[in-house]
């Protein structure tokens, strides 16, 4: 982190230019992580349908669970593990010590094609980048805080670099918030592993670049009153209006 500067409503704006490590550094999965992970995603969500792996990570070994639409939740759901094998660097002095573990979701429409992804390998067979995206943001934000030295929370924003480049040819988005995912429900948001350590699982809300702008100059909650309007939910809908244009 090279540089801060601050929103027109007096939120930190950090830039990252420089990772704090830029050597590889192997990681491994914590099993019992995993299996705590997975049987709060089992209760809350429904079955794992499939979980990619990777065979080599750097830094945290992440994991992508896959839960294909049922009935009480008619969407695909994907949750990471892997994230919270290690705390994040919270700020000092604003009493955030219970907010340095984390894992994300993203939950997208059933007609989103998946099917490609090979559970053995990290090197999966989607090479379409139009559907490919949403997993890709989802282990380069989950990697991010360990990269950087740094932590990821409720609100949040991460863009897609300096311009908020568009993720894919099919869609305008180019940036990510953190918020609860509404669909799953309360019980999902936390899962306690100890007195020492409780996962908090945020959900990524793709955002067009206006939106990102506009979150920065009139605050969160400004934002979030957009997306009541338009009825923004927490599934993926490339097609949906841009809340800011």
């Amino acid at each position: 982190m090279t540089e801060q500067e601050y929103s027109d409503e007096d939120d930190l704006v950090h830039r990252y230019d420089n990772k704090s490590s830029k050597n590889f550094t192997p990681a491994f999965g914590d099993e019992e992580n995993i299996e705590a992970i997975s049987k709060h995603i089992e209760k809350h969500v429904g079955k794992i349908d499939v979980v990619f792996h990777e065979i080599v990570s750097d830094l945290v070994h992440l994991d992508v669970h896959w839960v294909k639409p049922s009935k009480q939740f008619p969407f695909q759901t994907l949750v990471t593990s892997g994230m919270s094998d290690k705390p994040m660097s919270v700020p000092a002095g604003f009493d955030l010590e219970e907010y340095r573990y984390a894992e994300l979701c993203i939950l997208l429409p059933e007609n989103w094609i998946l099917e490609g992804l090979n559970d053995q390998t990290n090197k999966d067979n989607i090479t379409d980048e139009k559907n490919y995206w949403p997993i890709r943001w989802l282990k380069t934000i989950a990697r991010f805080p360990h990269e950087y030295n740094t932590w990821l929370g409720y609100g949040h924003t991460i863009p897609n670099g300096e311009g908020a480049a568009p993720f894919a040819e099919n869609t305008a988005f180019g940036c990510m918030i953190l918020m609860p995912s509404l669909s799953l429900g309360g019980r999902f948001y936390t899962l306690k592993i100890n007195r020492e350590k409780t996962i908090h699982f945020h959900c990524l809300y793709p955002l067009y670049k206006e939106e990102m702008d506009f979150k920065l100059k009139e605050g969160f909650d400004a934002l979030l009153q957009k997306f009541d309007l338009f009825n923004v939910t927490d599934i993926v809908d490339i097609k949906r209006p841009n809340t800011c244009l």
